[in-house]
């Protein structure tokens, strides 16, 4: 049986309660109830590709939320959202280096053979599944553009 990332956060969750961390526990919930969301419609079990996914969008949610509230002027609505972003961030794998992700993304422009933004589609593609979870594809987008442009 594999290690599934969903049983290390029910692990988390019954810590957070024992120690009183109301915060910690209160996103876990929200985690947990993401997850338990799709199983449930799907009837499924995820796996750890698909729970890594689940806390991908969770967190490309906190940063809009963030930059929202941040352009509104609320910093505590803000400072709010950052906390989450840490505590979901603690289930993902070991977040990519900005060298590490100009390397890949470098890579992937010469394995792909891309010349032009219009092969933008085919970098991403190559990137996607190796990165989820490790970096902000938003600014992956952003550096494969900037690459694609020179």
């Amino acid at each position: 049986m594999t290690d599934l990332l969903t049983d290390r956060i029910k692990d988390d969750m019954k810590a957070a309660m024992k120690g009183g961390d109301k915060a910690r526990l209160a996103v876990i919930r929200l985690i947990l109830a993401a997850i338990k969301q799709i199983e449930v419609d799907e009837r499924i079990t995820l796996d750890n590709e698909r729970t890594i996914l689940v806390l991908d969008k969770m967190l490309k949610q906190r940063r809009e939320s963030i930059r929202q509230f941040t352009d509104g002027n609320r910093l505590d609505l803000a400072a709010i959202e950052e906390a989450e972003i840490l505590v979901i961030q603690d289930f993902l794998p070991q977040a990519l280096t900005e060298a590490e992700c100009d390397a890949m993304v470098s890579a992937a422009v010469a394995e792909s053979g891309a010349e032009s933004i219009k092969d933008m589609g085919k970098v991403m593609a190559l990137l996607k599944a190796k990165m989820q979870g490790r970096a902000d594809m938003s600014v992956v987008s952003n550096k494969i553009k900037a690459a694609l442009a020179e």
